[in-house]
This record gives C-alpha cells, structure tokens and sequence, in this order.
C-alpha cells in the first residue's frame, strides 16, 4: 500500500490536545522515533509557531526555523534537523510574536511547501500548539489523522471536547483518534477516553477511536531534564513500551485516499492517488 516512487502517499498525524501541560510534544516525539524504529522515514513539524519546544526537548540548536522558510531565506529543505532515532525535525521559532499570528495565506503557504519534501518521507507528524487557535486548526484540519491526547484531568476532558467541539461544528470533522497519557493503570486510560466518549457522543456526531494509553513514568521527567528523548534514553521504560505498541497501532493506519476539498498537506499527491485505490 505504501509504494515508493515520485508520488507515493504520506500518513499525516496531527497530535493536539486542547489545554498544554497533557504531554503532547513528548508523545509526538516519541512517537516518531518508534515509527522510524519500525522503517518509516519520519518528519517532525513543530507546529508551535512562536513558542517552539520540540528543539529545545531534544537539546538541539537550530541554525534556521520556520520564520526564514516564510520570510524566502531558505527552502524548507533547508532547516530539517536530525534528531534522534533518524527523525528529522522541523523546527519553529521561540518568541516570535507575528509566527503566533500568520494570517490564513501565511499557514497555507507553509503547509504547501511540504510539497517539496514528500517524495523523502513516509510520515509527516505535526505537534500542534496548545488551544483552539487558528493555527492549531489550520495544522489539524490539513492532516488525514488527529491524535487528540487527553489525561485524567477535567480541564483536561473539557479542553479535548471544546477542541473536538470546533472542528466538528465548524470545519465538518468527523473521526478523531484519542490516547489518554500519564495513567497510573490501563483501566484509567479507558475511563478517561469513556468520559471524552460520553460528551461527544451526546452532543456531537463524531466517532472517537481508542488508540490506548501511555503510562505515567518518572523516565519522563528525567529524559526532560537531560534533554534527550525518553524512547532513547530509557527504551525499556514502561511509557516507551507503551510508545512502542501504540506506533505499531499507528503503522497500521490506512492511508486516506482522496483530498478532502480543503487544504491539505500533501494534497496533489492525494490527487495523484484517486485512481490508484488507495
């Protein structure tokens, strides 16, 4: 199904949550090195435009961001950075106010130039900013896959649903994949996707999807704090194996096989693909 050669398809995930503070950007990284584990060629977008952190997780100092792609310094080939277990990351800005406000042609323009870069990737993952702002909406609506992490918070649950919310509501979107993070016991996991399940089922015609549950591990903080990545630093933690069995979950994902009317990543390769079964 994933055939190589000029046009072949790529998987792209959008992993968001509503409120920040639920672990997204580690589960993102994570994430993408267990997939390049498993021979994916995996790209990393930090969507966090004017607040990056995917850089400074890893401990990496970028010589170019995403604001020199958009300012016409550099090509976006150009501020890929290797990080660990093979995955390439493209870096945001830090502090950079007007990367926090681009205006609709700015984010389609950036979300275009991933273009140039498909016929080398496998898997684009996007690590979108905190919240329901444009941005994070523009990134999610322009993937074929939202992975929304929840933990067992209710700012947490109310956040995921008003995120869910939105894009259902006002951008028409339907399936939404969910992995409940920091569990102390995989029976919380599921309560916590029962309770997200439970409003949306009530209020909106969604479907959600249990992906499963990566459990709270003190790792996490100590690979934080050395600025490595935990599936590296601590491969047999119990949240890495967690990763590991999730990624092998996500390797399994269909690829989408049609654009969707609106923008997208990738999406002349979608065309491309219409007749091909996919």
């Amino acid at each position: 199904m994933r055939q190589m050669g000029s046009n072949h398809p790529v998987q792209v995930i959008a992993i968001t949550g509503g409120k920040g503070g639920v672990g997204k950007t580690n589960v993102s990284v994570n994430l993408s090195i267990a997939l390049a584990e498993l021979g994916r060629r995996v790209v990393l977008l930090d969507a966090d435009l004017g607040l990056a952190n995917v850089d400074v997780l890893l401990g990496l100092k970028p010589k170019a961001t995403l604001a020199d792609v958009l300012d016409g310094k550099c090509d976006l080939r150009d501020v890929l950075v290797k990080g660990p277990g093979g995955i390439r990351i493209v870096p945001a800005a830090s502090g950079a106010a007007r990367m926090a406000q681009l205006d609709p042609r700015e984010h389609a323009g950036l979300i275009q130039a991933f273009s140039d870069i498909g016929d080398d990737i496998d898997v684009l993952m996007v690590d979108t900013a905190a919240g329901i702002g444009d941005s994070v909406v523009s990134f999610v609506r322009a993937a074929q896959e939202v992975l929304v992490v929840v933990c067992d918070e209710p700012t947490s649950i109310t956040d995921a649903y008003a995120l869910i919310k939105l894009l259902n509501r006002d951008h028409g979107m339907t399936r939404f994949r969910v992995l409940a993070n920091m569990v102390h016991t995989p029976h919380e996991g599921r309560a916590v996707f029962a309770k997200l399940a439970k409003v949306t089922d009530r209020f909106l015609d969604v479907a959600l999807q249990y992906v499963g549950a990566v459990p709270y591990d003190e790792n996490v903080r100590k690979a934080v704090q050395k600025q490595r990545a935990l599936y590296e630093a601590y491969p047999r933690s119990k949240a890495s194996q967690a990763i590991r069995a999730i990624a092998q979950k996500v390797d399994s994902w269909p690829l989408t096989g049609s654009p969707r009317g609106h923008l997208e990543f990738f999406v002349e390769r979608l065309v491309g693909q219409t007749g091909s079964g996919l």
